[in-house]
């Protein structure tokens, strides 16, 4: 199978496999695994922050973060189709108790669009206190949050006294695609997470990076969700050889991306906005009469090309480490044939 359905779908290289396997450990609920402080270590200076905190998942690190920022009854501002407002069970609403508020189109926003939908005020109002960006933007296709807008929203949110996330969970990927440091990126906010088991091919794992005041929030947070772990310096481990190693490897899969969006541009029965394929994902229209996204996605599986349906109109396909050049041309070739009949 050419699975094409998430970069979630990675494995571990025989290279992380065997750092895993050697790796030193201890009781990290004592702060005693040397490999996961050496993680935190690592990820706080590569973001620019104080601290950070290494957590199973994403969802739970943006959730970590959440809780840290505001209180229960308050407001949070996102964007369209944000990660924490689709795809993480309502944990914004059922954990933290905050009232997620969707602005902007495609993902991202501008801090006008936060202005308009700020709250605060009036005592019939849930507060807003904290604004969330994500770069990049899975929903809108991959997209980059405009750096200039994240540096106004943060600004002027200090002035506002709302703090600032990124849920980064292909920051990276972000960082790759405009020659811009991670840390330069994630410079204007207060706090910001990312992923491991995405792009940077680890088998779990997520980081939340902040000042030291906010990471001892979250670590207390952390543990309120379940998410205090023993000697899980295996899995760190696996993060520190990603980030050493895994990194500048990531616009082979935005080559990889770039090449089959424009094979699959060229297929009547298809649509695709190039202008938006900027990283590793392309959200593919299907246009064919009669044919939903979903049995053009059955169809595609019977000839060995794995996509995710995203409803009726239309499909997201996703590459990653394990996706090479004679995968995208191989698969590009059976996009063909499954539109045929």
């Amino acid at each position: 199978m050419i699975d094409l359905r998430s970069d979630t779908v990675t494995l571990p290289t025989p290279e992380m496999r065997e750092v895993m396997a050697r790796a030193e450990v201890g009781d990290d609920g004592y702060g005693e695994d040397p490999s996961i402080n050496r993680l935190q270590e690592l990820a706080a200076e590569m973001l620019g922050k104080e601290d950070a905190l290494f957590l199973p998942s994403g969802t739970m690190a943006n959730l970590a973060a959440i809780m840290s920022h505001t209180r229960p009854s308050d407001s949070i501002i996102l964007g369209e189709n944000a990660h924490s407002w689709m795809f993480e069970s309502g944990g914004p609403a059922a954990v933290a108790g905050v009232l997620p508020v969707t602005v902007g189109r495609g993902g991202t926003f501008t801090w006008q669009e936060v202005e308009e939908n700020a709250r605060g005020g009036n005592v019939h109002l849930p507060p807003t206190t904290l604004v969330m960006m994500e770069n990049t933007h899975n929903g809108g296709g991959g997209i980059i949050f405009p750096q200039r807008d994240v540096i106004e929203i943060a600004e002027k949110a200090k002035f506002w006294k709302f703090k600032t996330h990124i849920d980064g969970a292909r920051i990276f990927n972000a960082a790759v695609a405009t020659g811009r440091p991670a840390g330069e990126l994630a410079a204007p906010v207060d706090s910001v997470s990312f992923c491991l088991s995405k792009g940077l091919g680890c088998p779990v794992g997520s980081l939340v990076c902040g000042s030291r005041e906010f990471i001892q929030k979250a670590r207390r947070y952390r543990e309120l969700l379940g998410g205090g772990m023993r000697q899980a310096g295996v899995l760190a481990a696996a993060g520190i050889y990603a980030l050493e190693h895994n990194i500048a490897r990531l616009q082979e899969d935005h080559d990889h991306a770039r090449l089959l969006a424009e094979k699959l541009s060229d297929l009547n029965g298809l649509s695709l906005d190039l202008a938006k394929v900027q990283t590793n994902m392309v959200f593919v229209g299907v246009m064919k009469a009669g044919r939903t996204a979903f049995e053009y996605a059955a169809r595609l599986k019977e000839r060995g090309v794995l996509v995710n349906a995203m409803g009726k109109a239309k499909f997201r396909a996703v590459t990653h480490l394990g996706i090479s050049r004679p995968d995208i041309l191989q698969a590009a070739e059976i996009f063909a044939a499954a539109l045929e009949g």
